[in-house]
């Protein structure tokens, strides 16, 4: 089914019309939603955490599953902040379900670290050592932003050719974070 460009671009947007306005504080809790794109940020996020994680202390399995899910919670935090400062709060107040609205639409950041610090707990239940705990959690993330990538593009009515360059795009920039972590470690 063929939907209108802009329509498209405006639902898939993380930050809401490229025309200047406010962005809107989410699709309406029975919305169908098509926004997957907190999500596939926090992959991105959660692979960069992975490939930029050096020597870690006594406990690396946990501090790295510490790490992940703070740096989701702390990213979380601060984009539904910027997005009331930023936009909302100079124009006018700010209700109560406006703040849930916009953390609930912001919460994806969050949950994309939760399989990548999965895959690094039960990495040693697969044999796996502190290494390759992490190639594992690595690969997690860029499979999960290239899957949360295509779903989106999917979802919004897009072409398979649009498809499939979002999936390759979203490819590229995970394996750019993998040659980050070969070349940092």
């Amino acid at each position: 089914m063929a939907r209108d460009p802009e329509q498209v671009a405006r639902r898939t947007s993380a930050h809401g019309p490229a025309s200047g306005r406010d962005p809107d504080p989410g699709p309406a809790p029975d919305a169908p939603r098509t926004d997957y794109t907190g999500a596939i940020y926090g992959s991105l996020l959660a692979a960069s955490v992975v490939a930029g994680a050096g020597a870690l202390g006594p406990h690396p399995r946990t501090e790295l599953v510490a790490l992940l899910l703070c740096t989701g919670l702390v990213f979380w935090a601060a984009h539904a902040y910027v997005r009331f400062v930023g936009n909302r709060l100079r124009h006018q107040s700010v209700t109560w379900r406006e703040i849930r609205q916009v953390c609930a639409r912001e919460w994806p950041i969050v949950q994309a670290a939760f399989l990548p610090a999965v895959a690094v707990a039960i990495s040693p239940l697969l044999g796996l050592g502190v290494e390759g705990a992490g190639w594992l959690a690595l690969g997690v993330a860029v499979a999960q932003q290239v899957g949360w990538a295509t779903v989106t593009v999917i979802r919004a009515g897009a072409s398979t050719g649009a498809v499939a360059s979002v999936a390759a795009v979203n490819l590229v920039l995970g394996l750019i974070i993998v040659a980050a972590k070969v070349a940092l470690h």
